[in-house]
């Protein structure tokens, strides 16, 4: 087929569809010599797949990522749910040593980013801008400075210096998808110029033979600079850490203690103050599973007892306190790590909803998508908002933040009502009762996460599954890109860590009451028993 499409564009030569030969190169070294050449990145088709030209899962985007210093000269007031400020406004230093503006930086914080540089900011206050030439206007130094005052723009002393990753530099000397990612205290602020990336030095591109016909080679990357080790805290003596945990992947024992070290700041923020549970597997997950939510005798250090009083009639509660602590739980075979929907300081009243959706027998990965996207929109009609994630597994959980407002028996009863609605107005495609053969076809939304004592596997969590899925944080928008439940695993989800928990930003300031909710979909709580006395 390759040959006679070849043939046929040589017999008739155009300007507009040209034959490409085939490189016969891994797509990384592809990838490193588009971005080499000033291209914004390449397009990947998965090679068993028919041509389509709708959008699928069978195709990928492979873009060019670049990422240099700025100089912070301003930024834009927070707007919505977001806290502390809206986009960093940045520049670089031209040849006469002006400050020119170099675009903005609007995604990639923390909530701590957030607020650091909110109050960072604020101290360095100034009436005019720094820029020469004003963001959206070609006037000099210190114009707009109306601006300033209204809350477009605020200016500032242009001392900090932010990591700024993004696609591309437009023609007006503008950084496209730029993402924020953190402060630089290395370089000092007058340093701090548009960077050029180095071109493909001619003649580098040399023809190899492959099987049939030839192709040209990518020149072999640069030198990727190896991920930083993971430090491990001083005592922790890791027990047979060759140990094969996953064989459908290879994983070893120091695979899953090095992933966890270097997601530990990701993950600790949906960990600290919550109960947890997780599962235990001492030989592998081929192995015997052990689910444990209580102490034991044993004594590891970053995870603590919680107060008995929480759990009555059994040992108590335990939380992981720190990233310390997520490291001496995976040397003790621990791989999964789950919470319930409350933190231990109001144990009594949850603080999210999470609907999990679980595909049966036939369900295709398209209408899982499609099924999220449903219960995304319903719940908005009630007025809740929604954050997701991958499960790690099969499916996806549709989280819904809470204010600590209701009982567990009012929180539990109105995400089932939400369950059975969403089954009966589209029964085709959803089931509200658990077993294998209810859900055949279906796709089952379990609300049972959402009683007391129940815990859904948190995010940043390796799942007991072939493969080692990650259960992560997404944003909506990525949704139709999603391949699957366990779209990044341990092997591969080491890039996703930049972008973090970024597409959950808002996610404490989204959280509601119920009351309004239960109203429009016409849901009763049972009334709270009268104590006995």
């Amino acid at each position: 087929m390759q040959s006679l499409l070849q043939q046929r564009l040589a017999a008739r030569p155009s300007q507009q569809v040209r034959f490409s030969e085939e490189f016969n190169a891994a797509a990384d070294d592809l990838l490193a010599s588009a971005c080499k050449l000033g291209l914004e990145g390449l397009i990947g088709k998965r090679r068993s797949a028919h041509y389509q030209s709708a959008r699928s899962a069978d195709w990928i985007k492979l873009k060019c990522k670049q990422r240099q210093a700025f100089v912070i000269g301003g930024y834009t007031r927070a707007q919505g749910a977001r806290t502390g400020l809206g986009a960093l406004l940045l520049g670089v230093f031209d040849a006469s040593g002006a400050l020119r503006h170099a675009g903005k930086v609007g995604t990639g914080f923390t909530e701590q980013d957030l607020l650091m540089l909110s109050r960072a900011l604020k101290a360095l206050d100034r009436h005019t801008s720094p820029f020469a030439g004003s963001p959206g206007s070609s006037a000099g130094v210190g114009a707009r400075t109306s601006a300033n005052r209204d809350g477009v723009s605020r200016w500032v002393e242009p001392t900090l210096v932010a990591d700024v990753s993004f696609a591309e530099w437009t023609r007006a000397g503008r950084i496209r998808h730029a993402v924020f990612r953190g402060l630089r205290k290395d370089q000092k602020v007058g340093e701090i110029v548009q960077e050029k990336p180095s071109a493909v030095p001619a003649g580098k591109l040399s023809k190899t033979t492959s099987r049939t016909h030839k192709a040209a080679a990518a020149p072999p990357p640069p030198p990727r600079p190896p991920p930083p080790p993971t430090v491990f805290p001083s005592g922790l003596k890791i027990s047979h850490p060759e140990r094969v945990i996953d064989a459908s992947s290879g994983s070893s024992k120091i695979d899953l203690l090095r992933y966890y070290g270097r997601v530990g700041d990701l993950m600790i923020k949906h960990l600290l103050g919550r109960p947890v549970s997780w599962l235990r597997a001492p030989t592998g997950i081929d192995g015997p599973l052990f689910f444990q939510k209580h102490s034991e005798t044993q004594k590891l250090p970053g995870i603590h007892p919680l107060d008995p009083a929480l759990n009555p009639g059994h040992p108590a509660l335990i939380t992981v306190a720190s990233v310390q602590g997520l490291l001496w739980a995976a040397q003790w075979n621990v791989i999964e790590f789950h919470t319930p929907n409350c933190s231990a300081a109001a144990f009594e009243h949850p603080d999210r909803l999470v609907f999990d959706l679980d595909p049966g027998a036939g369900v295709a990965w398209q209408q899982v998508q499609e099924a999220a996207q449903l219960v995304r929109a319903f719940l908005s009609q009630l007025g809740l908002n929604s954050f997701l994630k991958t499960s790690g597994g099969k499916g996806l959980h549709v989280v819904v933040p809470l204010r600590r407002l209701h009982t567990w028996a009012t929180v539990k009863g109105f995400s089932q009502a939400v369950v059975q609605h969403m089954a009966k107005a589209i029964p085709q495609r959803f089931v509200g009762r658990s077993g294998p053969r209810n859900r055949v076809g279906k796709i089952f939304i379990d609300a049972l996460r959402n009683g007391l004592g129940a815990t859904t596997v948190s995010a940043w969590s390796a799942r007991a599954r072939p493969g080692l899925g990650i259960s992560v944080p997404v944003a909506w928008s990525e949704l139709p890109v999603l391949r699957s439940g366990d779209h990044w695993t341990l092997k591969t989800v080491h890039e996703r860590l930049a972008t973090g928990n970024a597409p959950w930003q808002g996610y404490a300031r989204a959280a509601r009451g119920l009351d309004a909710a239960m109203s429009a979909l016409g849901y009763v709580p049972a009334p709270v028993p009268a104590p006995v006395r």
